[in-house]
């Protein structure tokens, strides 16, 4: 084990340069996008206003952010134009996404051409695949939290809302690192060094066979999802565990799993996690409130070194350090 652990912090020095997108300014514009499954207009609106009022200009084409096609928010092809041109437009400094649920893995074949300028992009739930991509491919930082209609539109420190400070450290800092306290509780006590990757379960799992899949070597490695039965829970941390990807990952964090409750005497969400995640002998932190949650989400950016301190001696949480800006000035 320990020459794993070896592995994985001299891969903090072997990397290719990763590319950070320019911090959010007050006044900036932010482009919101709907890629996968349609949203609701009135929490559009809501998640809207309170971009507005962390001091940016929300802008969007109500045609396209307001689309509804089966269960996508619009055609492949017009969500992908879309994107492209939210990319590429130099008036935006930033991509939040509409919504999660299902059609971003529609989009992954069209991006094969470099992106060399970042810019930030924002989301969770199914924008993992596009996040994922935009760092196997390019080597985008990108911003795991948040989005208009899931997480902003309920508030600052609200219910099913977000973490005010996490998010604006995220996208504005660009000076130094910070902490983040994880308010859960241990699995397996360490500490460890490593990229800060991952997402939402099923999606990091669906990049398995793909040309974007994640390499999680050298990684603290995020997972959070909700509405699974702790046998699916199971089932996708094998798969994991059985395509290597837990092999030389230097610490785990993950979500509190809503609407995931076990039968009456059944193993739990945390209990599967706790079977087939503890003998990797790392540390392991499990209820941190990211993506999927009904406590504030916290945005983590992925892409960056981070230090993961997970202590079993009482209390109820531990250490997440971002080691280094994500974005530049």
């Amino acid at each position: 084990m320990d020459s794993l652990r070896e592995i994985s912090y001299s891969r903090l020095h072997q990397m290719p340069q990763t590319l950070k997108p320019h911090a959010l300014s007050p006044g900036d514009s932010v482009r919101i996008l709907s890629l996968s499954s349609p949203v609701d207009e009135h929490r559009l609106e809501r998640g809207r206003e309170e971009i507005a009022r962390l001091g940016y200009s929300p802008v969007f084409d109500r045609e396209q952010v307001l689309a509804s096609e089966s269960f996508f928010a619009g055609s492949p092809a017009s969500r992908l134009c879309a994107l492209k041109t939210a990319l590429a437009e130099p008036a935006t400094r930033a991509i939040i996404c509409s919504r999660g649920g299902y059609g971003s893995n529609y989009l992954l074949d069209g991006l094969s051409i470099a992106l060399a300028s970042p810019k930030i992009v924002l989301g969770f739930s199914d924008v993992t695949s596009l996040l994922i991509l935009l760092w196997q491919k390019f080597r985008w930082v990108t911003f795991h939290g948040p989005m208009v209609a899931a997480g902003l539109h309920k508030g600052a420190a609200a219910e099913e809302g977000y973490d005010r400070p996490s998010l604006l450290r995220a996208i504005t800092e660009t000076r130094e690192g910070w902490k983040i306290g994880l308010e859960g509780e241990p699995l397996s006590a360490g500490e460890a060094k490593g990229i800060l990757l991952g997402g939402c379960l099923t999606l990091v799992e669906a990049t398995l066979g793909t040309p974007w899949e994640l390499d999680t070597q050298g990684a603290i490695l995020i997972l959070e999802d909700r509405g699974m039965k702790p046998y699916q829970v199971d089932r996708s941390l094998m798969h994991l565990k059985q395509a290597g990807k837990f092999r030389g990952v230097a610490g785990v964090v993950l979500g509190d799993f809503p609407d995931c409750e076990a039968a009456p005497g059944a193993e739990s969400v945390k209990d599967v996690a706790r079977r087939i995640l503890g003998p990797l002998e790392i540390p392991v932190f499990w209820g941190a409130p990211i993506g999927h949650t009904k406590r504030p989400a916290l945005t983590l950016p992925l892409g960056v070194r981070a230090s993961l301190s997970v202590t079993d001696r009482g209390g109820t949480s531990s250490d997440l350090e971002i080691l280094e800006p994500a974005v530049v000035a």
